[in-house]
């Protein structure tokens, strides 16, 4: 007997039909003897439908109140499959994430899990019922109803997984596992059988959208073993999906895991800004009080060592707020011209294996070189490497790095 903790997205749950695909899905590990936690998104199309709605009240919606309109599409899912789930035979009761409870930071619209009490869970669990239960929300020491942000149904499942000591915490979705590249931008990516915490962190920080960052962090900082299945095929016919684990369990480790390519970013440079102490604390402190995320980070030494250009990449949605940003504290940092540019890819390639292999960077380049492909900004870490390039040249050259590679092997 395992103790099991499903998680199944919006499109797995975006119609009746669907919904009763779940029960069948979750009745057949049931039935196994395993006992069963299935955490659910809302239903395809509603959340946004009811981000909509408090659209049309006001452009500034009170935050609180919008995480209680918002929380709403997962109450709906998850009755509806409880009920679905008695309804061919399988036990099963839902509970809200403040019934439970799901205790959060109080940061409306992306809080952060404090804590979980497992009592409910468990209790229900030994009296062999399927506990169902919302991903996304959850709810604050003062009684106030919060929501993660987008994907957040993804660490519901994996904190519900590591508080009641799951042995496994499995993601449904509408793909059959974790892919080398994107197959739809390239058609010879291959499905990994594993991969390591460390590795999908990183693809999912650069774009690849099968698991939420915070996700993968809670599994990797609690040893949760992941699983990526599709609800739409069955674990009888063969899918086995990918295992989501720590590095030293998988045997046959590749220098290069994936290749990702991002489209979301834009690139801003501040042209002839004062070399000296500070500024930099300046640029980028006003950035973060305003949330504004900033990942890849260029800084350039002018010949007269007194000024210098500083390059960075923010998410595309917010160049706008970022450009005015950069203008409303010119007075304090001093520069000669303000650069944006949303016409940019994001290309990384990711793996373990790059630690104790040398001349990666240099074969990439290489290939790029080869194929009249240009690299405007590039940024390193230990097991991965980030180039900035035209991007209308993203997919050409994700498509050569992959044969290159030879991750289709």
């Amino acid at each position: 007997m395992s103790r099991i903790v499903m998680k199944f997205g919006g499109t797995s749950v975006g119609s009746v039909e669907r919904i009763k695909n779940v029960s069948n899905i979750v009745k057949n590990e049931f039935d196994k003897g395993n006992q069963i936690v299935v955490v659910l998104s809302a239903m395809a199309g509603e959340t946004d439908r009811l981000i909509g709605l408090t659209k049309d009240i006001s452009e500034e919606f009170n935050s609180e109140e919008y995480d209680v309109v918002i929380s709403s599409g997962e109450q709906v899912s998850v009755g509806l499959l409880a009920a679905a789930l008695n309804d061919i035979g399988v036990k099963a009761s839902s509970f809200l994430g403040w019934q439970i409870p799901i205790v959060t930071s109080d940061d409306h619209k992306s809080a952060r899990i404090e804590g979980i009490r497992s009592d409910l869970i468990n209790n229900l669990l030994d009296e062999n019922k399927v506990c169902v239960v919302p991903g996304f929300q959850g709810i604050t020491t003062k009684g106030k109803v919060t929501t993660l942000g987008r994907g957040g149904s993804d660490t519901s499942a994996v904190a519900i997984a590591a508080a009641i000591e799951a042995d496994f915490c499995d993601i449904y979705t509408d793909v059959d596992g974790v892919y080398t590249s994107d197959p739809n931008k390239v058609p010879e990516a291959k499905r990994l059988d594993k991969i390591s915490y460390e590795e999908m962190l990183e693809m999912a920080s650069l774009g690849a959208k099968v698991l939420q960052t915070r996700s993968v962090e809670t599994a990797m900082t609690n040893n949760v073993s992941l699983r990526v299945l599709s609800s739409f095929s069955s674990s009888d016919e063969g899918d086995k999906g990918t295992i989501v684990t720590d590095e030293d369990k998988i045997n046959d480790q590749r220098v290069v895991t994936g290749v990702t390519s991002s489209l979301n970013d834009a690139k801003i440079t501040l042209i002839g800004v004062r070399d000296k102490p500070g500024i930099a604390t300046k640029i980028f402190m006003s950035l973060s009080e305003s949330n504004i995320n900033v990942d890849m980070i260029v800084q350039n030494i002018s010949e007269s060592a007194k000024t210098t250009d500083i390059t960075f990449t923010v998410p595309k949605e917010d160049s706008s707020r970022a450009e005015k940003i950069m203008e409303n504290i010119k007075e304090f940092v001093p520069y000669e011209n303000l650069l944006i540019d949303s016409q940019i890819a994001k290309i990384s390639i990711i793996g373990v294996g790059m630690r104790s292999n040398a001349g990666v960077a240099a074969k990439m380049f290489s290939v790029l070189s080869d194929n009249d492909i240009n690299i405007d900004v590039i940024s390193t870490s230990e097991i991965k490497i980030s180039i900035l390039i035209n991007d209308d040249q993203a997919e050409k050259a994700v498509n050569m790095l992959h044969d290159f590679f030879e991750l289709s092997k």
